[in-house]
């Protein structure tokens, strides 16, 4: 397959690409175009292949077959020192010898640039990990977190056309990696730095990608949009991987163009769409916890898309807490709802008899 300039559409252009172990594949004829300026996620469990995939774009790894193209320019006889690319990797990888000023200024200062280019550039990433009072600090002084944001900030420094980031903010504590997730976006955008991730952290790629591929044995199963990876999957394993997810076998017993209803063991389901499939063929119907409404008294309508059952566990985090709720034939359904008050007198506890209910486009049906 021919590709260069001007062929697709993305500043990164990877081709029916293959990496074999001793005649494993980790990675199964994957393509996929990157857009210049764009933030894309790797996601997948450990063994998928994400960061097989990830070492090959670094050069790190030969493939097997296929083909890499950066800005049109073939990698595939680029060595890693000479593509131009930066990759963070999961250990910090910092010179114990230098503090951590001439640690994030090392790879500036062996492109020649000014001195004054290269303070102002070091002394910018040290303000966005925010280890401006540990600049002559070395390594071996600092937290394994501490770290990790130098790593971050000495990858970055250079600006390279292309950045690899394999589990970036792993090692950072919650609210500062909140808090990185979105400065690492705003100096992308400022920059213009394309940016390929691997995470396992499902709210780290919703964050900060524009777009996200689930890996599984070494394929993409669905590459989107982080909101249309959540609210439509299309298959039950990404579904079941990206949040919490409530799945529930049933079979068709009607199919409209703008509707199906399926039969469950505990309820039907009316939902809004269509999927062209035959009487009593077997069919998931998946439903995310958040979308469910909880309340003891049953809904106005309860032929369609509501069920009755007993509050077996409940788990309070806040902002919302988390029902697991015993329906009539023993299985359970997970319901978040969020705690807008701080009192209520009727509020759901251990044991209570109520009723689940959601809207028609709540949920969708998964054929496979």
């Amino acid at each position: 397959m021919a590709v260069g300039p001007g062929a697709g559409s993305g500043l990164l252009q990877i081709r029916e690409l293959v990496k074999e172990f001793d005649g494993f594949r980790a990675v199964d004829e994957v393509s996929l175009d990157v857009a210049r300026g764009e933030i894309f996620a790797l996601l997948g469990s450990s063994g998928c292949g994400k960061s097989t995939l990830l070492r090959m774009l670094a050069g790190f790894e030969t493939p097997t077959a296929g083909r890499i193209v950066l800005d049109g320019r073939d990698l595939a006889d680029l060595p890693p020192h000479q593509r131009p690319i930066n990759m963070m990797f999961q250990s910090y990888a910092l010179f114990p010898h230098l503090t951590v000023w001439d640690n994030i200024a090392f790879g500036l200062r062996r492109e020649g640039l000014p001195r004054e280019r290269v303070a102002e550039r070091v002394e910018a990433m040290l303000k966005l990990v925010q280890l401006e009072r540990f600049a002559r600090r070395k390594p071996h002084q600092l937290s394994g977190g501490q770290q990790q944001r130098v790593a971050l900030a000495r990858s970055l420094a250079k600006q390279p056309l292309l950045l690899l980031l394999d589990e970036p903010l792993g090692a950072l504590d919650k609210k500062l990696r909140e808090q990185t997730q979105i400065e690492l976006v705003n100096i992308i955008e400022s920059v213009g730095v394309t940016c390929v991730m691997v995470t396992h952290d499902q709210e780290e790629a919703m964050t900060m990608a524009s777009r996200i591929a689930i890996m599984s044995e070494g394929r993409f199963l669905q590459v989107g949009p982080p909101a249309e990876i959540y609210e439509t999957p299309t298959s039950r394993f990404v579904a079941d991987f990206i949040g919490n997810v409530n799945l529930m076998d049933g079979t068709l017993a009607v199919d409209e163009p703008a509707h199906v209803v399926i039969d469950c063991a505990d309820c039907r389901h009316w939902v809004g769409h269509g999927i062209s499939g035959s009487q009593g063929m077997a069919l998931t119907v998946a439903l995310r916890p958040e979308k469910i409404h909880v309340s003891r008294q049953p809904p106005a309508e309860t032929e369609y898309n509501a069920v009755q059952g007993t509050v077996k566990e409940m788990s309070y985090f806040g902002s919302f807490t988390v029902y697991h709720l015993q329906l009539p034939s023993g299985a359970l359904l997970k319901v978040s709802q969020a705690n807008t008050m701080r009192h209520r007198d009727d509020a759901v506890t251990w044991g209570d008899s109520v009723w689940a209910h959601w809207s028609r486009t709540a949920h969708i049906v998964l054929t496979q």
